[in-house]
């Protein structure tokens, strides 16, 4: 760009450089998500398909920025993470978050009609997203970063899926049943549901009780059989891969398949099986049958 009187103006703009070698994520939400969902008709407590969509859109993100390791999503919430080494956009946290924010919502259009064929978008009620973007220290944190969301969706579920039972099946008016609700304990809602519908709440299908993971599916490793030691943090010479390392690391992890799961992010288990989300290592790609 050719110097001008006028390039001054570049001066006022803030670097936002987020802090190296700490895990970043990117939590997006639905704006107005209560009116669209309400305006296009979607299933009380729980709509498959308004959560499949929701899936569909994260893996083309994921699809899209390998340097992404892992992602969950619940409701019309997704966080996106980076792993510490990731220097994307040289960790601008404008860029990474506006480029997530963007590319979900442009995946999440396009696929509206698949799930939403009878529904065409029309204004106000158009889907859009907010965005931003939280640093976290060290994978322990991380870990229960991700396991707060978890439990958030099991809580949710648990209530919203007693309150619609409450309102669609035994004929409560909203404000009924969310007094009744109101200082109920999680074996509360259960027996309601249990005693008066003859619902078993374990019987509902995962995704609604513990959300959507997205990973890279890599040939799964064996458990260890003892106490694990703590995750390896990324050291600051980690960050300094070569343009060539990135780009290698980067063509294997587009070749992975990016997996949709329905599993427990709280426990041990998860992650040991596949250490490669918290070492950002790509693993060993699974033989095809």
């Amino acid at each position: 760009m050719a110097n001008s009187r006028f390039e001054y103006v570049k001066d006022f703009e803030q670097p936002d450089v987020l802090l190296p070698n700490t895990w970043i994520v990117v939590r997006i939400d639905g704006r107005g998500f209560h009116k669209l969902s309400d305006h296009y008709a979607f299933k009380k407590p729980n709509d498959r398909r308004a959560l499949d969509l929701m899936n569909e859109a994260a893996v083309g993100v994921m699809k899209d920025l390998p340097d992404l390791c892992i992602a969950y999503g619940v409701s019309d919430e997704y966080s996106f993470v980076f792993h510490p080494t990731c220097q994307l956009f040289e960790r601008r946290n404008a860029k990474l978050v506006t480029t997530i924010v963007s590319t979900f919502t442009a995946y999440y259009i396009h696929l509206w009609s698949k799930y939403f064929p009878s529904s065409s978008l029309q204004p106000p009620y158009l889907p859009s997203f907010d965005g931003r973007a939280v640093i976290y220290p060290s994978s322990r944190i991380l870990r229960d970063y991700m396991s707060w969301r978890q439990v958030d969706c099991h809580i949710n579920n648990l209530y919203n899926t007693t309150f619609w039972t409450m309102v669609l099946q035994g004929g409560m008016s909203n404000t009924d049943a969310e007094q009744e609700l109101k200082g109920t304990v999680s074996a509360d809602k259960n027996e309601i549901l249990f005693k008066r519908f003859g619902i078993n709440y374990n019987n509902e299908a995962e995704i609604y009780k513990k959300g959507s993971v997205l990973y890279r599916q890599y040939e799964l490793e064996e458990p260890r059989s003892v106490h694990p030691p703590a995750e390896e943090e990324a050291s600051p010479l980690d960050s300094k891969q070569s343009r060539s390392q990135q780009d290698k690391l980067k063509k294997l992890r587009r070749k992975a398949q990016v997996v949709i799961d329905h599993v427990d992010i709280i426990k041990d288990g998860f992650w040991e099986r596949r250490p490669w989300i918290l070492s950002n290592k790509p693993g060993t790609l699974p033989v095809e049958a």
